[in-house]
């Protein structure tokens, strides 16, 4: 059934659509990123069957920017009870810095940084350009250390394009993967689950967002940083990485995820995604029981379904039975701009999960702040790096 709010909803985004134009900031009405802001004629009135983030739970609709701060409290507190809430940031993360090196024209220091969920100390990447600072800055997210700063695969090189367009790029990898220098982008390692040997308090994956919060800390405290203008991109692991750390903190300026599978999504699609997985199931993810210990080498099995290997678990399945879906953390991101680079995971019907973002920023009186490209693989290509990183540019460097 179709209720008043829905209409009401409905009708925002439609009108949104319409007035885009004499609202874009003047740097994007002049970009070729414009029209990534628009859904498509077909998706611009669909809102799937998503339930609102613009719905108190019990119900109540949110009806002026307001009642937005307590509705988003509600989500936050929701989630984080679900996911199992987070320690206290860390407030001056310690950093080690192993090895400074010249590349090109910037800095490379490989670093230690004090950033996980136990205190653990990270292998990171920081790349400076040259010149006057301070700079506009982004921390890059994927298995390893190495790939984001342009010594793995080449079209995962995030940070180091940017860091070559001048921002600081502060790469890194999941908590228990070291620098391999020797073979670059080759070590995944084993699953994360927090720190092991200790019962897992926190689901993984919002333990790596905790552990990419203090790494904006790490960057936010350098003198060549502008502490304002520090964004988080990451593809597929990365992606999910970086989607759920940018909605959960609020001080990452904007985002890009890279074909992460931006919804709960159980269909069997190994034809359209062959090379990747919208498995926020696994254990590795929402999907571990809490407070049993957390022991990688037994985490449990990769699963394209939840149905293969076992039923649904942990918080993932306290989310799905509790009608939550991830529409959810992508209102927290608002007013704040973010960009789907989708793939085979997040193809143009994620518009309709999209357009509870534009809803949510319309009510608020904000007009482009949710895009999204569109590949026809999972793997970026030299087009949609290039979108990403003019995205950035146009998010977060000194206006001309």
């Amino acid at each position: 059934m179709i209720t008043p709010l829905t209409r009401l909803i409905r009708l925002m985004v439609v009108c949104s659509i319409f007035i885009v134009e004499t609202v874009r900031p003047a740097s994007l009405a002049a970009s070729e990123l414009a029209g990534f802001f628009v859904p498509p004629e077909k998706y611009r009135s669909d809102f799937g069957n998503f339930r609102s983030p613009l719905l108190f739970e019990d119900g109540a609709p949110v009806r002026s920017a307001a009642d937005w701060p307590r509705r988003r409290d509600e989500i936050l507190s929701t989630w984080n009870r679900i996911m199992g809430p987070w320690p206290a940031l860390i407030e001056k993360p310690r950093v080690e810095v192993v090895k400074t090196t010249r590349r090109e024209n910037l800095t490379q220091h490989q670093l230690r940084i004090e950033v996980a969920l136990g205190g653990e100390m990270v292998d990171a990447l920081l790349m400076v350009p040259d010149g006057k600072g301070p700079f506009p800055a982004a921390l890059v997210l994927f298995y390893d250390a190495e790939t984001g700063a342009g010594l793995g695969n080449p079209v995962l090189d995030y940070g180091w394009k940017l860091a070559k367009r001048g921002f600081v790029a502060l790469s890194i990898g999941k908590p228990n993967v070291r620098i391999d220098f020797e073979h670059p982008g080759k070590n995944r390692g084993e699953a994360y689950l927090g720190p092991i040997g200790k019962p897992v308090q926190v689901q993984p994956l919002s333990a790596l967002a905790y552990a990419a919060a203090n790494a904006h800390t790490v960057l936010a405290q350098r003198p060549d940083v502008r502490p304002d203008r520090i964004g988080i991109v990451g593809h597929s692991f990365g992606g999910k990485w970086a989607m759920m750390a940018s909605c959960l903190y609020d001080k990452f300026a904007c985002a890009v995820w890279s074909d992460p599978g931006i919804v709960f999504d159980e269909r069997d699609r190994r034809k359209q995604n062959p090379s990747g997985s919208v498995n926020y199931f696994d254990v590795w993810y929402l999907g571990f029981e809490l407070g049993t210990v957390a022991d990688p080498k037994n985490s449990g099995p990769f699963r394209k379904l939840p149905n293969e290997g076992q039923p649904r678990t942990a918080a993932y399945k306290a989310l799905i039975e509790g009608g939550h879906d991830l529409v959810e953390l992508h209102a927290l991101m608002a007013p704040r701009p973010f960009l789907v680079s989708g793939g085979t995971a997040d193809l143009p019907e994620r518009w309709p999960a999209l357009n509870h973002s534009i809803a949510v920023n319309k009510l608020l009186g904000h007009d482009n702040r949710v895009a999204m490209t569109n590949r026809d693989t999972h793997s970026p290509t030299e087009q949609a790096n290039e979108q990403v990183y003019r995205f950035f540019e146009e998010c977060l460097s000194e206006p001309k």
